[in-house]
């Protein structure tokens, strides 16, 4: 049934999100040299790699900045985050501020990396996990997760892993809705964006 309502839901979304697509991905290519999507290597269900797609919102060569900036991290590794990131492009601010980065992972729905609802994918391979932590990969990821409005952003590991697993437990439709209405709003309003 999850996996029907996603294929429905980006077969009904799709022909409103193509011309987003397309002027986003003309946008990046004439901000800064490099390609237009990122395939960025994240972990999903059962800790199995994934590559989410979304559209290039840093300079082409912002892994190689990384080691770098690290002592500029507000939060905690394995987590990276530093404010005001020079790395990000213009557009690049736009996109991450309205979550529109976000928007190519219609296509890891339809492939089915992805579904609508579930903790959000992370990037900390599960070596790295404690053993509670992998409670969060007993589901598969999702575009609308717990976290995103209760701190986006904001959050290091060990919190969001713990919205993640209150999200795994509570599975029932209405709850799961709800979290999808609040992703939204959050998103909306740029709550709590990079």
């Amino acid at each position: 049934m999850r996996r029907a309502v996603d294929i429905a839901a980006v077969v009904v979304v799709s022909p409103f999100a193509i011309p987003f697509v397309a002027l986003i991905a003309a946008l990046v290519k004439l901000d800064t040299p490099g390609p237009i999507f990122f395939r960025d290597l994240r972990f999903g269900y059962g800790g199995l790699p994934i590559r989410v797609v979304k559209f290039r919102t840093m300079v082409r060569d912002a892994e190689e900045l990384k080691p770098s900036l690290q002592p500029l991290s507000i939060l905690p590794w394995p987590d990276f985050k530093i404010p005001n990131d020079p790395r990000i492009t213009r557009v690049g601010h736009w996109l991450r501020r309205t979550s529109l980065d976000e928007l190519p992972q219609l296509w890891n729905i339809l492939r089915g990396d992805l579904t609508l609802i579930g903790p959000r994918p992370s990037r900390i391979p599960i070596e790295r996990y404690e053993l509670w932590q992998t409670e969060r990969l007993e589901a598969r990821p999702g575009i609308f997760g717990k976290w995103q409005f209760e701190g986006r952003a904001r959050v290091n590991f060990d919190d969001r892993c713990r919205m993640d697993i209150r999200q795994v437990r509570e599975r029932s439709v209405r709850r799961q809705l709800g979290f999808a209405y609040r992703t939204l709003t959050a998103v909306l309003q740029g709550k709590g964006a990079s």
